[in-house]
């Protein structure tokens, strides 16, 4: 999409070229038809002037096209041009009485004066040729208006240009300081959109702090904030709802599939309920992540993974997999968080990696300062999978085990502490999913977070 600012400045130079010129035009039609006379005087001893030639003491004037249009023009045309004693006239039968005797002897410039009858007026011009002045005098002449528009753009073009040159840098400043305050007032309105948490959504944008052009725009974001967390809010009420009414139908379900007599068919229910257990624990945490704030402390990563291996020991060694602790830095690794929701966020990723990684042989967690990862060495994941298995429900076992929830908790948690959860997985060389805690959680002290106890 196009620039707002470049658009808005592109438009007010067009406009304003566009005045520009039409009053330029205006003017130099208005403006030569209230001086007719002196305009049309000066367009005519220019003709003359060209024309007149003055060479051993014979003064000339040439029938030049300009004059011979002009006598075209004017049928009562009549002139006099004078230089010393040299005279040269053109219908003198025309010419009426006038207050200046030939030769004329004056000073130099050009005016409009009266006959002597006050009938009709003419053009009196002195121009210096040399030693010489040459006197013009001119009566009744028929200038075309193209002829004097064009005299005045000549002698007139440099205070034009100027003229020209000094409307055009004011626009330009005016655009430029308006595009400038535009996008400014889309700058703040943007910056306090990206300010709202995505997850809760109910912060507003002040309309005090935009113009009055963007209030709009700022009163349907701010609608479309409320409505969304308005949605967000009746979905987690929703989760966690559900997923405690199900846990009772769940707790009577298992205990009547203990008086199942057939063994297989009572395995079979047997895990199909604990499934949906899992499912429904699952949605507990994930609407305990979402609707509740505790404190977190200093947390030891260390402690953590080896308490988390160990639980998962003997599954590992059932699946005939490898667990190995390896640290990639010197301690101390401590961050602040939660001590039950960064526990059960590595248990995620280790039991994610002993349930799915298909033909893996060892699992590794890793230490950092501020992170913890767990890799391992099985077929990988597929190209683009990483993104999907962090929604809802989403789970890479083509099996159909899981819930499909422990990664968007173990997002929820490393988002909760301001961080976050990073896959990297390559076909045929295993996956590598890591918690990235944020440098400023390893300093002391605490503060709110939006999660609940497990």
């Amino acid at each position: 999409m196009t620039s707002i600012a470049r658009t808005f400045a592109l438009s007010l130079g067009i406009a304003a070229t566009t005045i520009f010129l039409i009053m330029l035009g205006l003017f130099i039609w208005r403006y030569p038809m209230e001086e007719r006379e002196f305009r049309a005087c000066r367009v005519v001893v220019a003709v003359l002037d060209r024309a007149t030639d003055i060479e051993a003491q014979k003064l000339t004037v040439r029938p030049t096209p300009a004059l011979e249009e002009l006598k075209a023009d004017s049928p009562n045309l009549w002139y006099v041009v004078s230089a010393g004693d040299m005279i040269s006239e053109y219908g003198s039968e025309r010419r009426p009485a006038l207050p200046f005797a030939f030769p004329y002897h004056g000073p130099i410039g050009s005016s409009v004066f009266n006959t002597l009858d006050q009938k009709s007026t003419f053009c009196l011009a002195v121009v210096q040729r040399g030693s010489l002045q040459l006197a013009m005098m001119v009566g009744e002449p028929h200038v075309r208006f193209g002829r004097i528009a064009r005299n005045f753009l000549v002698r007139s073009v440099f205070s034009i240009m100027l003229l020209a040159l000094a409307f055009a840098a004011t626009v330009a400043v005016g655009a430029g300081l308006a595009a400038r305050f535009v996008s400014r007032g889309i700058e703040r309105v943007a910056l306090r959109a990206l300010a709202i948490d995505p997850a809760a959504p109910q912060g507003l944008i002040s309309l005090s702090e935009v113009p009055r052009e963007l209030k709009p725009l700022v009163e349907a974001l701010n609608r479309a904030f409320g409505e969304i967390d308005a949605y967000i809010r009746m979905q987690r009420r929703f989760l966690g709802n559900a997923a405690h009414q199900l846990r009772t139908p769940l707790t009577l379900l298992r205990a009547k599939i203990d008086d199942v007599p057939d063994p297989a068919l009572k395995a079979e229910l047997v895990r199909d309920v604990r499934r949906l257990t899992s499912l429904v624990s699952a949605m507990l945490d994930l609407a305990r992540l979402q609707n509740h704030a505790i404190e977190k402390r200093p947390i030891d990563l260390a402690e953590i993974t080896l308490e988390v291996l160990a639980d998962f020991g003997p599954s590992a060694l059932d699946a005939g997999i490898e667990l190995a602790l390896e640290r990639a830095d010197e301690g101390p690794f401590l961050v602040q968080g939660v001590d039950a929701a960064i526990r059960s966020a590595l248990a995620n990723l280790v039991g994610n990696a002993l349930i799915h990684a298909r033909g893996a042989r060892r699992i590794v967690a890793t230490l950092g300062r501020g992170s913890i990862s767990v890799e391992d060495d099985g077929a990988g994941l597929p190209g683009g999978a990483e993104h999907k298995l962090l929604e809802p429900f989403q789970t890479g076992n083509s099996a159909g085990n899981g819930a499909g929830l422990g990664l968007s908790i173990v997002r929820e948690i490393m988002a909760a502490h301001g961080g976050e959860l990073v896959i990297a997985s390559e076909p045929g060389r295993g996956t590598t999913m890591r918690l990235c805690f944020p440098e400023a959680a390893t300093a002391a002290g605490s503060r709110q977070l939006d999660l609940q106890e497990y």
